[in-house]
């Protein structure tokens, strides 16, 4: 079906002027549709939902649970609020639906475009990762009361460390592990960095089996080109990409962003002396997380932060090894040794995170 003619099924005042391929998202097909009034233009988002989601119809429901406990919450508080704070907003079709099933069995989905804002692919600076913080933080604040249990889990296990640890060994017992663990001395001492670490994976599940933590509601991929910054104001506006909203840890949420915004370097970095976590990003960050986040925050929750940014960390190392060993079936990959050398520079950042604890812990303590 034409998007021209799929997009038609969504109710949007006007005529269809364009629509074309947007984002560097590699999960979704993403479109942006421009209609326009004589008065009025409409700036649309839209998507067609990945089948690495099992549930798309369950997806849609944790959409129209989100949006309509988050935007009562953001008018009631939008004339004290800093800033204008914005959501996603989702089209309903002529039938009355907030989502449209083609006859291939793909769900798409029609959002409102946040207006005037940018996601960038990289961090700009300590400001934009303050930022950055700060989004974050809202976001979790906004859904802070919103109970977990309303939403379904769009990907089990995700961010299960212990669940990562099972494959990884299981992993290790295949032939084709055997061979590459042989052939690479690299490969031996992956393998050795994560022995050395297998307590880590159940840190924080220990911690909420013992009640020390509960269940939220959590973004789920809090990357930096998943935050949108005001294009006049320079501050963080929105959270996008709300497909893996979920039940699960907080912690999460904030050890991944900090991984990811906080390492300048980036992921596919070959030169590992680069690979470092940087202290003025992440107090810059923490700054404007903990403003926002502060409210609803425990004494335990915090006392858990550093350990979340450690965890997540080591996880996806782990995770990219792991893929290495079993061939790259799961991560994409250009060259042959790509998730190997993924998983070099996490467990290096790891390395980092962890020779920077002290001071870690330090500046969550005097920002808390």
């Amino acid at each position: 079906m034409e998007l021209a003619v799929l997009i038609q099924r969504f109710i949007i005042p006007g005529r269809l002027v364009t629509i074309n391929p947007t984002g560097n998202g590699n999960v979704n097909d993403t479109y942006l549709a421009i209609f326009r009034t004589t008065f009025e233009e409409h700036q649309i988002i839209l998507q067609r939902i990945s089948k690495v989601f099992p549930d798309p119809k369950g997806i849609m429901n944790n959409l129209h649970v989100l949006t309509g406990h988050a935007h009562p919450k953001l008018e009631a508080w939008a004339e004290t609020a800093d800033r204008v704070w914005q959501m996603p907003n989702l089209v309903h079709t002529h039938d009355g639906l907030d989502f449209f099933v083609d006859e291939m069995g793909y769900y798409w989905r029609a959002l409102t475009k946040i207006s005037s804002a940018t996601a960038f692919e990289a961090t700009q600076g300590p400001e934009h990762a303050a930022e950055c913080g700060a989004a974050l933080g809202h976001f979790q604040w906004l859904v802070s009361d919103l109970d977990p249990k309303a939403l379904i889990d769009p990907l089990p296990g995700f961010h299960v460390t212990p669940q990562y640890l099972d494959l990884y060994d299981k992993t290790l017992g295949s032939p084709q592990a055997g061979e590459r663990l042989t052939a690479s001395t690299e490969a031996r001492r992956m393998a050795k960095f994560i022995e050395e670490r297998r307590e880590l994976a159940m840190i924080l599940q220990d911690a909420l089996s013992r009640r020390e933590m509960s269940l939220r509601v959590m973004h789920g991929d809090p990357k930096v080109s998943n935050i949108m910054i005001d294009d006049f104001t320079g501050k963080g506006t929105a959270m996008i990409d709300l497909d893996t909203v979920s039940p699960g840890l907080v912690h999460y949420d904030f050890g991944d962003a900090v991984r990811s915004i906080c390492n300048p370097a980036g992921e596919e970095e070959l030169n590992l002396r680069k690979v470092v976590l940087d202290p003025d990003l992440f107090a810059s960050f923490c700054r404007g997380y903990l403003k926002e986040a502060r409210e609803f925050l425990t004494d335990a929750d915090r006392e858990y932060l550093y350990d979340s940014v450690r965890l997540i960390t080591f996880e996806l190392g782990l995770r990219f090894f792991q893929d290495y060993l079993a061939g790259s079936v799961y991560f994409k990959t250009r060259y042959p040794e790509q998730n190997l050398n993924r998983a070099r520079v996490q467990f290096r950042l790891c390395e980092s995170i962890e020779s920077r604890e002290r001071a870690m812990r330090e500046t969550l303590d005097r920002l808390a």
